[in-house]
């Protein structure tokens, strides 16, 4: 059957992006459509991604320019409907695509565009233009050239008299609405179709008086609300470190609370562990993890750094086609985990828009660090009363750090925008490296943390 809408998605390394945007596609109660990628050659795995969930057109462009990009894609097109919609744009609802095509009942209706929700996490700026521009009230336009590609949808005979410019570098959408006006015909802003959109059409202003309008609307427009990124449609993996043989305390492996830690995750839907030794891969395959490859010796050495190890590893389950949209990096010798922090570190980064959140213990001590001389300078505000120091704290990766596989790509744990998440008990920062720490501990919190 012919599609009755075709969906172009431009895209260049949306793979944090594109799992949501897809899914939330797929759910549509409007069924009759088809999807074709725009790609300007990624680098990251949103090609993979897409391809995962389905997508069978994949268009590359070398020299993207927007315009040029669309008029690419609706050549290749069949439906007699084009929806443009950015890869960062997801739909709110299983209703966006039929709330889009229902306002073609007048022929005079060239195109429509949908409302952009901010994030919960969006910028002050972002969230005051988007709540500004894309109101409540339908309009029809036929003065207003005003449009919007982030979320719209044209009659693809119209497209065939009127192109988008293949020229231009921005603004493609508004310049197309111009001819369209010009021509008589008419535009419809359509407010029931919604998407969430993380940034706005302006992206400047004092950040107080950004702040004080944003808190104005969300006080006062009942209708307010914020987009969130759902975990469990997400595919996200925990990614546990092992080198050598299996840590044992009498009956007990230190790796098997670890992945007790990970399997309890609602979120977490593989528990993967890398490791060099074939008994601790045929453990934790028993113990309901997979190990899906074993790591080279040369790996283990002192000398490689853990963030090689985890970008070899995920460089192995990209291999074998898996493809995770968050990477939780856990390592066994933290054994005393709260319930739950896992999950609230996942909910944490995802309710932020954070590139890594880390585990972590505030410090409230004296602190210093060694230099080159083997000198010591320290840290913190020095001998003060609490309430006025400023906060220092101690980051625990191995207790838990949550981040995106474009990251670890590069062999860093870290993203640009690192959030840190203290836990609520100092147990949970306590490692186990030696038969002392065993002892002392193990005997008298067995029963707790089994």
């Amino acid at each position: 059957m012919k599609p009755k809408v075709s969906i172009i998605i431009r895209t260049k390394n949306e793979e944090r992006w594109i799992t949501s945007c897809l899914k939330s596609i797929y759910s549509q109660t409007f069924k009759n459509f088809e999807i074709i990628i725009v790609d300007n050659f990624s680098t990251d795995n949103t090609v993979k991604k897409a391809k995962q969930l389905g997508v069978k057109k994949i268009i590359k462009i070398q020299k993207y320019l927007p315009g040029k990009a669309l008029n690419v894609g609706i050549k290749k097109s069949l439906g007699d409907y084009i929806v443009c919609l950015s890869a960062h744009c997801i739909p709110k609802n299983n209703e966006w695509l039929k709330k889009l095509l229902k306002n073609f009942k007048d022929e005079k209706v060239a195109g429509v565009y949908g409302r952009q929700i901010p994030m919960e996490f969006s910028k002050d700026s972002d969230k005051r233009d988007l709540f500004l521009v894309f109101g409540l009230d339908k309009k029809i336009q036929t003065k207003d050239s005003f449009f919007h590609n982030a979320n719209s949808i044209i009659k693809k005979k119209i497209w065939k008299n009127i192109n988008f410019d293949n020229k231009i570098s921005n603004i493609e959408d508004r310049l197309w609405g111009q001819e369209i006006i010009k021509k008589g015909l008419k535009l419809i802003y359509e407010p029931e179709a919604s998407v969430y959109h993380y940034h706005g059409i302006h992206q400047d202003g004092n950040l107080t008086r950004l702040k004080n309008v944003v808190n104005i609307i969300q006080s006062q427009d009942k209708n307010f609300t914020q987009g969130n990124i759902d975990p469990n449609t997400l595919n996200i993996i925990a990614l546990i470190p092992s080198k050598g043989n299996l840590r044992k305390f009498k009956n007990d492996y230190l790796l098997l609370y670890t992945l007790n830690a990970a399997k309890k995750s609602k979120y977490i839907k593989k528990v993967i562990v890398s490791t060099d030794n074939n008994q601790t891969k045929k453990f934790s395959i028993k113990h309901g993890a997979e190990c899906p490859f074993l790591r080279p010796k040369k790996l283990s050495s002192g000398k490689i750094n853990l963030e090689k190890v985890q970008q070899f590893s995920l460089k192995e389950l990209e291999k074998r086609k898996f493809l995770p949209d968050i990477v939780v990096h856990l390592e066994e010798t933290f054994p005393f985990r709260d319930p739950g922090l896992i999950d609230e570190i996942i909910e944490t980064m995802l309710k932020n828009g954070h590139d890594t959140v880390i585990a972590s213990k505030e410090e409230i001590g004296w602190m210093w660090k060694q230099n080159e001389k083997e000198e010591y300078n320290r840290l913190d505000e020095g001998d003060v009363p609490r309430r006025y120091k400023k906060k220092s704290f101690v980051g625990l990766h191995g207790v838990c750090c949550v981040t995106y596989p474009e990251y670890l790509r590069k062999g860093s744990l870290l993203g640009k925008n690192v959030g840190l998440f203290p836990i609520k008990n100092n147990l949970s920062s306590i490692e186990v490296r030696d038969v002392d720490t065993h002892k002392k501990f193990f005997k008298f919190l067995k029963k707790q943390i089994v």
